[in-house]
């Protein structure tokens, strides 16, 4: 039988761990929660950017966010797939994987995001969404299902094609295989997003802190 003694310490230890957890606890916004997307082309450099911002965005709101990346959520999914369909694990890019898997994971994706948004908890979505942005679905909160409050922001990350292809070359990423192969029917798909107020675009040939964060501050208005 327990003392009350030994009530007394694990009830102290109790409140010890509650102080030592609280700052640990995400803080919720649900009254206007926000979804910062990082879009792009591939080679960009997008997933680099959006996790130098993650701590400045942090640091300036004063707010939590969920960082979610479709290469981490689906990289190994989509590896798999592809190896039991077209033998290729590194496909990202034939007819059968744009008809019957991209489509799938991007709402996937927005599923997540959404859930979260729903708890009042922010986003960091890293992605490159170029379809989704070009129909303007990602400036929608209705279309996107996302709590109509949702503050959204998209920051566009430019790239021109030759730097594009030599940081291709350079990370060697096998899903890049296809695209470095058919060069030229692939940048037929590096098209322009359109002009909106929430669309963000950002040079990345050469970085500048003071651009940089200047990006931070039109992304947390």
């Amino acid at each position: 039988m327990a003392t009350l003694s030994s009530l007394h310490q694990k009830g102290s230890k109790f409140r010890q761990f509650l102080r030592d957890y609280s700052h640990m606890v995400c803080k919720l916004t649900p009254f206007s929660p926000r979804l910062i997307l990082f879009a792009g082309h591939a080679g960009t450099g997008k997933s680099t950017l959006a996790k130098r911002a993650l701590p400045l965005i942090i640091e300036k709101t004063g707010e939590d966010f969920f960082f979610l990346d479709k290469d981490t959520v689906y990289g190994e999914f989509s590896a798999h797939v592809m190896a039991l369909t077209t033998q290729n694990p590194n496909d990202r890019d034939s007819p059968y994987y744009l008809e019957n898997l991209r489509d799938w994971e991007y709402q996937g994706l927005i599923a997540i995001a959404r859930e979260n948004l729903l708890l009042g908890v922010n986003v960091i979505l890293v992605g490159p969404f170029s379809k989704e942005i070009q129909s303007g679905k990602m400036f929608n909160a209705k279309d996107l299902g996302v709590p109509p409050q949702t503050n959204i922001q998209i920051a566009w990350v430019d790239l021109q094609e030759d730097e594009a292809k030599i940081r291709m070359e350079k990370r060697a990423d096998p899903r890049d295989q296809w695209k470095l192969a058919h060069w030229t029917q692939y940048i037929t798909r590096r098209i322009d997003p359109p002009i909106h107020p929430v669309l963000h675009r950002f040079d990345n040939l050469l970085f500048n802190e003071a651009t940089f964060e200047n990006l931070i501050d039109q992304l947390i208005q």
